[in-house]
């Protein structure tokens, strides 16, 4: 729904908001466009903006992508699958792939990406027109639907203390990243550093206990 209402804040139609979820579908991505849009950025300043926004999924893609692959799993498909790879699927696939026979792990992939995808598109539609429905208070907050739910699923995957230390050193650093880089590259530098730092730690702690 938030995507909706960044769509109309950015006066664009609601068959833009439904498109981009369906062909970014990242929520980071989409925020960057229709900021990006609003702000009236040159279309290829916003086409680099998006894609660099996209770079911090490829750790989720390589985590994710080869409990899929088989013997005979083409390229192509392991490609295409990339594309569906953001927090909510890359959380759910770490949760409940392993536990499944190889043979059954593409099936739940696709099948659970393209309903989150079928349902989350159909909502950004629906969003844009219950921002112009309901009061301005309640139009904000449904901007905020999308971090609090990231939130909610990252930490509903979290499995470790690894885990939890780097949603806690996001927390804590994101407004300090936000102050002194800003600029679009904030969350890049943020996954640097907390969620290298919060891996290193994870590590070092392992290797002391081993």
């Amino acid at each position: 729904m938030s995507t909706g209402a960044l769509a109309r804040a950015a006066d664009m139609p609601p068959d833009a908001a439904m498109l981009a979820t369906a062909l970014i579908w990242a929520g980071p991505g989409q925020v960057l466009f229709f900021g990006a849009l609003a702000a009236k950025t040159a279309p290829a300043a916003i086409a680099v903006a998006v894609s660099l926004s996209s770079v911090r999924l490829l750790p989720m893609c390589l985590s994710v992508l080869p409990m899929l692959r088989g013997e005979k799993t083409r390229r192509i498909t392991l490609l295409f699958a990339a594309h569906f790879i953001a927090v909510t699927v890359w959380a759910e696939s770490l949760r409940r792939l392993p536990e499944l026979e190889k043979a059954q792990r593409m099936p739940f992939f696709f099948g659970f990406a393209l309903t989150c995808l079928g349902l989350t598109t159909l909502t950004s539609g629906l969003g844009y027109w219950l921002t112009a429905a309901v009061p301005a208070p309640v139009a904000g907050g449904l901007m905020m639907l999308s971090p609090f739910y990231f939130l909610a699923a990252t930490a509903r995957a979290a499995r470790d203390g690894s885990d939890w230390l780097a949603i806690g050193a996001g927390a804590a650093l994101a407004p300090l990243t936000q102050i002194f880089v800003g600029g679009g590259f904030d969350l890049m530098i943020l996954a640097l550093v907390g969620g290298g730092g919060a891996w290193l730690a994870g590590f070092y702690a392992r290797k002391v206990a081993a």
